[in-house]
């Protein structure tokens, strides 16, 4: 135990000595998954440095994770130019930046019993593993702003993507004052680039679920007010063909699900449905997933399957790193970071 404790202090102060991450983990990632993570970092820049630009699709509840706090600063250094995430992304980065200080964490999680859960609802604290987000302080708040602007353009017949009423919102300050430093919002920071955000699924989130809700109330006469999946294809598709004229193209993935396969299946779609065959492969791809290769499964499936529905190609640099995105993503940002330092 003594050596180990004194090999943790040996590494601390490597730390401080070179005070870089990349530095530390080029040390001491050189195997299995460290060296995974390094591959796909060292990938990353060379992709940006070729005048590429990245793809981020965004699983789970890395909002909630606070992923903020490493990728808004990807996105003001241009490490990252597109974003398709879930619904629930969308909205947990913004409730986590007007509520942070009511939220709960509940770090013996694994030990709540169903009375405990019970008592978590009556207070009216919505569990994702080890936090709870507020109901009233965070969903309630942002729906009573957001229904007004669904309203306003409801009743001026106009349409607009989910991700565009926040963007407007953020630019009023509607949702000011902040309860964690705006720095490490990253949908502040995409808001501020005028990032181009594609939320496929977004019904399948609280705000999705209450936007169903006030169409359903009639509070929203025109349920396409807020335009959907197959809109956000369309608009990916032309960001797409627009870039990758001038830019290679990557495909970062942080977990599986919809905001990954929905993304990355422009590709095939332009070139296989539209016909496009001069429209080009990923050319760089990586998945941060603790999903195992199974029959069947999405998620867990390994990046050659790719190859086949002619999302990337044969010799597209592919990475798969089979561990936890909410270590994982902030280190390999930090890489990328130091790479240009």
């Amino acid at each position: 135990m003594l050596g180990w404790s004194r090999n943790l202090e040996k590494s601390i102060g490597e730390i401080m000595e070179t005070n870089t991450i990349k530095a530390f983990i080029l040390r001491h990632f050189k195997h299995f998954n460290a060296a995974a993570l390094v591959d796909a970092a060292e990938g990353y820049q060379r992709l940006m440095s070729s005048d590429g630009q990245m793809l981020m699709a965004v699983s789970g509840a890395m909002s909630t994770a606070e992923l903020g706090i490493s990728l808004a600063e990807m996105i003001r250094r241009d490490k990252v130019h597109a974003i398709s995430c879930t619904g629930a992304n969308l909205e947990e980065d913004i409730f986590n930046l007007v509520a942070h200080d009511h939220y709960l964490r509940v770090p013996n999680y694994r030990d709540l019993t169903p009375s405990d859960e019970r008592k978590l609802l009556e207070r009216h604290l919505n569990r994702v593993t080890d936090t709870c987000i507020p109901e009233e302080e965070a969903m309630r708040h942002i729906e009573h702003k957001m229904l007004e602007v669904w309203m306003e353009a409801d009743r001026k017949g106009e349409s607009f993507f989910p991700h565009e009423f926040f963007y407007r919102l953020l630019r009023e300050g509607k949702f000011e004052p902040y309860q964690i430093d705006p720095k490490d919002s990253w949908l502040l920071a995409a808001c501020e680039k005028n990032l181009p955000l594609f939320v496929p699924g977004w019904e399948d989130s609280t705000l999705g679920n209450v936007y169903a809700a006030h169409c359903l109330k009639g509070d929203i006469q025109n349920v396409h007010t807020a335009r959907g999946g197959i809109e956000y294809m369309m608009s990916l598709s032309q960001w797409y063909r627009d870039t990758y004229q001038d830019h290679p193209l990557g495909f970062f993935q942080i977990g599986g699900g919809i905001a990954g396969d929905f993304s990355i299946c422009v590709v095939p779609m332009l070139r296989q449905d539209m016909g496009m065959k001069d429209v080009k492969l990923w050319s760089y791809f990586c998945q941060i997933s603790d999903s195992t290769t199974s029959y069947g499964s999405y998620s867990g499936a390994v990046p050659n399957e790719k190859i086949t529905w002619e999302k990337i190609a044969a010799d597209t640099p592919s990475y798969i790193i089979e561990s936890d995105a909410t270590i994982v993503a902030p280190l390999i940002f930090a890489y990328v970071l130091d790479s240009d330092a």
